[in-house]
């Protein structure tokens, strides 16, 4: 239901264009690295499938080195459509997947996050921008993404939104496992 809680058994996370030569250019970079690592752990343990996209690699190279090391080369796709729901090879991914619920992480807020949100959320998908693994160039932008993106329905939340509603309890050893990565 639009609205309700984020649930690993029915989210996919989607991590857009967190490129090598992108990266320096971007506002906060650090910190949204480090939040994108632990939405790719806890994904990986909770068994959520991951789509990373890679605008034009042969251009902006690879996904950064502290991330790619945490992602199957299975999960990789290349593109060259600012939105990954536009790119036939992407937006097949989607569906192949079943999953209705779609976490998205990377870069840039207003241009690949905004179009790709907008257009997951066209197709029926519950879609939630993860704010704090997201950012642009210019703050001024990825306020402005975000003010569009909650007035078309797609929901900005916090990495530790996410990881607690995967979750879902405490108590457990996936808990004792992923609430280290919140410190």
């Amino acid at each position: 239901m639009p609205g309700g809680l984020i649930e690993a058994g029915r989210a996919a996370l989607l991590l857009v264009d967190m490129q090598e030569k992108l990266l320096p250019a971007m506002d906060a970079a650090g910190p949204v690295v480090e939040n994108c690592a632990i939405l790719l752990k806890a994904a990986d343990r909770l068994g959520v499938p991951l789509i990373v996209s890679e605008q034009y690699p042969k251009g902006l190279g690879p996904t950064v080195p502290p991330l790619d090391a945490l992602i199957p080369a299975e999960a990789k796709s290349s593109k060259t459509h600012f939105s990954c729901a536009a790119d036939p090879g992407l937006s097949a991914r989607f569906d192949a997947l079943d999953r209705r619920q779609v976490v998205i992480a990377g870069v840039e807020a207003h241009v690949c996050v905004l179009q790709t949100a907008l257009g997951l959320a066209g197709r029926g998908f519950e879609v939630f921008v993860a704010a704090d693994a997201t950012t642009a160039r210019r703050p001024e932008n990825k306020a402005l993404a975000l003010e569009r993106l909650r007035a078309a329905g797609v929901q900005p939340v916090a990495t530790e939104m996410v990881l607690f509603e995967w979750m879902g309890q405490a108590g457990t050893p996936v808990f004792k496992d992923l609430s280290g990565l919140i410190k």
